[in-house]
């Protein structure tokens, strides 16, 4: 530590800190532009001025490192001064249009300036223009109202990886734009609104819609992907207007992925919001009486054997729970957590979740993805990769299809038997693995579809021993860096509640098969959205959603559900850490939250069945099923090591991946006018 003077108040520091650092961790307010603590230096706007004993002007403290016995003043005539000049610059070619801004209210230039502003300039000449770009359809740009900070820049090159913005021009002819016209293709773009502190860069979807002061908030979690980022929803007259990030650490530092900034106006899109019940072939409007008791009259027929139940990608915890009590009534246990052939039977726990942790990725030294695409199936996640990927002497490999990745990696080719030459010791890979301290593995977790399921994860198993991938002493992890990467956000809670079937063998195509013999006589598809129901046309089909689509049209019975911005819900994220999501608005129409039907119609069917009077009762049921997940800490619970796998045969059959088009990917985002637009500009023509 070095003693250090602020404002004549001697201070400790830990050395390396810059000026700016420093004050910051004593609370003294040093106003800022172009300085963002997850970029590099730039030292752009000079607003950070301070004054240091010694030096005849004053010098930026965001790019100054402290030295010891360094005397400090940061409110002093000379620094005022020097703030309020730099102010005025910034301010000659500022247009005066804070009343139409969207930036309005949430804008970095107008705080300060209220503090270094003066009610007139000194400049008489005509104020600068710039012409508009065109950045897509996510980002809406008055580039006039730019102050050359640069962070825009520096985040597309450093945190999303591309380098598609830069500079043309100097001084006050400088301009930021693409170098040639085209719309900026990083999944990550949108989070450039945010820490643009001018209204340079606004959301175009948001654009002319509301004012901040007028939007009710909502603090909750993404369902889009398993990852779930920690996201703030704002609402009006409840629909929600826009999608911003909250700062997590541990999970999405303050960035959020363009898909969860704006999928949001799928949610008012082809919405269910009544019951329906097929008659003569055609669906009527119906009401929830009615609809029950047609589900009841169809489910008290049949055996157990004849049902099946299958859930979606964005389903919750107590939706979840009370669906597979309701089918174990009638003693059935065919139960998907997929929507395709997947195979979850027998596994352990640490065998579907990501046990390195997403912030644990910064301690490894080493990574290998299997048949993934973390840019595409978890952004937040593929951050962290190239986050460590910066830091140095780290080395990136892939087994599978060739992907895009925005970091440097070795392509080892898509044949999974290369894992067994790894194993044995027969690829170049091996005596790089030997001398690694923390590698991490990441298995795609499209790899449960295939035949050969349980030789790839036997030998991965034998891999973890083998190489330092799993490190345990007294029975603790050292190290786990054995990882699944499910792209769902239902998926680690469903196998946690054992939501699956104990026949490896029962899968979606084998559903199909005995629907075609008439041997599946029920099925109940819980926020399914990827079955094309009509391959299930000799089965009485209940389907409860939020979204309605062709695939559904063949349904008997269909039940208006809520999507995660409109339900208090529990979900267990891809690391196995639960977390919740908070009602931002109410659901349209007739619709109810997805547990309240199930219970209801449990309720129907039997007064004893499902009892719960509300939300906390199931809560209290799931902590009661598995105490160590769903306990009130919510800590991430530590899986123990067990062999997983069965030595077989692996094929040369390629790795397929789980998802294609990143924009479009769920039944919201489907809806989505502004993600359809993403995937026609940003996909189809690059």
């Amino acid at each position: 530590m070095i003693e250090i003077t602020i404002d004549n108040h001697k201070v400790k520091i830990e050395p390396g800190l810059t000026i700016l650092q420093a004050c910051q961790q004593i609370g003294i307010e040093i106003p800022i532009f172009c300085y963002h603590e997850r970029l590099s230096i730039a030292g752009n706007c000079r607003m950070c001025l301070v004054e240091v004993d010694n030096n005849p002007k004053p010098v930026a403290s965001c790019s100054v490192p402290v030295f010891d016995g360094m005397k400090i003043k940061t409110n002093s005539k000379m620094v005022t001064k020097a703030r309020k000049g730099v102010m005025e610059f910034l301010l000659i070619n500022h247009p005066l249009d804070c009343p139409i801004c969207d930036q309005g209210g949430e804008c970095d230039l107008q705080d300060i300036a209220m503090g270094y502003g003066n009610d007139n300039s000194r400049f008489a000449y005509n104020k600068r223009a710039v012409k508009e770009k065109n950045f897509g359809p996510l980002i809406k740009t008055v580039m006039t109202r730019c102050i050359h900070c640069t962070r825009c820049i520096r985040f597309a090159t450093e945190i999303a990886g591309v380098s598609e913005l830069g500079t043309t021009g100097m001084g006050e002819n400088m301009e930021i734009a693409t170098y040639i016209d085209k719309t900026i293709t990083s999944e990550l773009s949108g989070n450039m609104i945010d820490i643009c502190p001018v209204g340079a860069l606004t959301s175009k979807p948001f654009s002319l819609t509301s004012r901040p002061w007028e939007l009710n908030k909502t603090e909750t979690i993404d369902v889009t992907d398993a990852v779930g980022s920690n996201i703030r929803v704002d609402t009006r007259n409840n629909q929600v207007m826009r999608v911003l990030p909250i700062v997590n650490e541990d999970i999405n530092e303050e960035w959020i992925s363009d898909k969860t900034r704006f999928s949001y106006d799928g949610l008012k899109y082809n919405r269910l919001d009544i019951p329906y019940i097929k008659k003569n072939n055609y669906l009527n409007k119906s009401n929830w009486d009615e609809s029950f008791s047609v589900i009841k009259s169809k489910m008290i027929s049949l055996k157990g054997k004849k049902m099946a139940a299958i859930i979606g990608n964005q389903v919750d915890c107590e939706s979840i729970f009370l669906l597979r009590n309701l089918f174990k009534y009638f003693g059935s246990n065919n139960f998907l957590s997929s929507q395709n052939n997947a195979n979850y039977k027998n596994i352990p726990r640490i065998a579907y979740c990501f046990n390195t942790t997403v912030s644990g990725i910064a301690d490894s030294d080493l990574c290998i993805l299997v048949g993934t695409n973390p840019r595409i199936e978890a952004s937040m996640l593929n951050t962290r990769i190239r986050k460590r990927y910066l830091k140095g002497e780290y080395k990136v490999f892939s087994i599978g299809p060739s992907i895009d990745l925005n970091y440097p990696y070795k392509d080892l080719g898509n044949n999974p038997q290369i894992l067994e030459e790894i194993y044995n010791g027969k690829h170049s890979l091996s005596k790089i693995l030997k001398k690694s301290k923390k590698p991490i593995i990441i298995l795609g977790d499209n790899v449960f579809i295939r035949d050969d399921v349980s030789a790839i994860l036997y030998i991965i198993y034998k891999l973890c021993i083998k190489y330092p991938f799993v490190q345990i002493k007294n029975d603790n992890f050292i190290w786990n860096g054995f990882n699944i990467l499910n792209h769902a956000a239902s998926r680690v809670g469903a196998l946690d509640l054992n939501f699956f079937s104990s026949n490896s063998k029962f899968n979606l195509e084998k559903i199909y098969e005995l629907s075609e013999k008439n041997k599946m006589d029920f099925i109940y598809l819980l926020g399914t959205d990827e079955i094309d129901t009509k391959n299930l046309k000799n089965t009485f089909i209940v389907y409860q959603g939020h979204h309605g689509s062709d695939l559904i049209k063949y349904s008997d019975v269909i039940l208006p559900g809520s999507t995660f911005t409109e339900k208090n819900s529990t979900y267990v994220n891809l690391e196995g850490r639960v977390q919740n999501t908070y009602k931002a608005c109410n659901p349209p129409g007739n619709s109810k939250e997805d547990w309240k039907i199930i219970s209801a119609l449990s309720k129907k069917i039997n007064k004893s069945l499902n009892n719960f009077l509300d939300l906390s009762d199931v809560r209290e049921a799931l902590n009661k099923e598995n105490p160590k997940v769903f306990s009130e800490n919510k800590a991430i619970i530590s899986n123990k090591f067990k062999s997983f796998g069965n030595k077989g045969l692996i094929s040369k059959k390629p790795f397929a991946l789980a998802i294609k088009n990143f924009y479009l990917t769920d039944s919201i985002s489907k809806s989505s006018k502004i993600m359809k637009k993403c995937s026609e500009l940003i996909i189809e023509k690059n």
